[in-house]
């Protein structure tokens, strides 16, 4: 049977929009409920599917309903297809009023406290009718999971030195290093030469080793022979890690970002110590064949705009 005939005339949207409904919450009873249906319509939508397709595309398990192999491939694709009828209602949108739109961005907690607020600043100006939903990201294994399920429209974070991901596409913004610091009232501050040795026993806050900016900090010791030492306290929290280092007890890391747009080269010293070249600039991450909406290109072009004016701060 041609595609015409088979799918292509037979095959609704609706449908599959109760698909993709039904392998999310597991069950069509809660599908009904989250779509304002009745289960018997669920079950005849799924049913039409089937049989449109000549495969069973559902299975009843342990856990609730799952997909089959074929429900599985079709709900892949059936996200892509949503999400881009929703880009195209959104540039529609665009084109009639080019002042307004949403945007939802993750971000690491690092970014969050330094460089996004600023980004955000300068593009609430220019765009002040675009709504931004901001969540956090953990630069992890499943970092881009998000992204490929495509819940947000893009990633904000530092980036692993070796980027293969073959479906996403790297945009480099900036390079944000990242130092040592201590409280400006430690006994650190009053040195003027400090080796990571000679902190090897002091009470560290430290980011998580399964993270990126663990595996960062993990590399600093390795590059210098020295075993990393054991952190008294492991967090992601930027506001954390800034309000133990500034009682005097702690050593701690933070990107330069941080120091800069946060005010904080009165509360802390930055620890004289020659790093081993960090090789993770900040980039933004999108998925590849994606349509962009409109305003999150002109978010991404704010970035970099916004990197720029830091950096000539920087070197005045």
């Amino acid at each position: 049977m041609q595609w015409a005939d088979r799918v292509g005339r037979r095959l609704k949207l609706r449908d599959l929009h109760i698909l993709l409904a039904v392998v999310q919450h597991g069950s069509m009873a809660r599908a009904a409920a989250e779509l304002a249906v009745s289960q018997p319509a669920v079950s005849k939508a799924i049913a039409d599917l089937e049989h449109v397709l000549g495969l069973r595309l559902l299975d009843r398990g342990h856990n609730g309903i799952e997909p089959t192999a074929y429900g599985r491939a079709l709900v892949a694709r059936g996200r892509t297809i949503f999400d881009e009828l929703k880009k195209g209602v959104e540039e529609l949108a665009f084109l009639t009023d080019p002042t307004v739109g949403d945007l939802r961005i993750a971000s690491t907690e690092s970014l969050a406290a330094g460089f996004l607020p600023a980004v955000i600043e300068n593009f609430s100006r220019e765009q002040p009718r675009v709504r931004l939903d901001v969540a956090q990201a953990v630069m992890n294994a499943q970092h881009y999971r998000d992204l490929r399920e495509r819940s947000i429209d893009l990633l904000l974070g530092r980036i692993p030195a070796q980027f293969d991901e073959d479906d996403l596409d790297l945009d480099t913004v900036y390079d944000d290093p990242v130092v040592i610091v201590a409280s400006r009232r430690s006994k650190w501050a009053r040195l003027r030469r400090v080796t990571l040795a000679d902190l090897a026993e002091e009470r560290w806050v430290l980011p998580p080793a399964d993270t990126m900016a663990g595996f960062l900090a993990a590399e600093w010791f390795r590059a210098c022979s020295i075993e990393t030492p054991r952190a008294c306290i492991t967090t992601l929290s930027i506001h954390l890690c800034c309000r133990l280092a500034a009682t005097g007890q702690f050593v701690a890391t933070l990107p330069i970002s941080v120091l800069r747009t946060a005010d904080l080269d009165q509360v802390f010293k930055v620890l004289p110590i020659k790093l081993p070249v960090q090789r993770r600039p900040v980039g933004i991450v999108t998925l590849k064949n994606r349509t962009l909406s409109p305003v999150a290109k002109r978010f991404i072009e704010c970035a970099h705009r916004t990197a720029k004016q830091q950096m000539k701060r920087a070197m005045c």
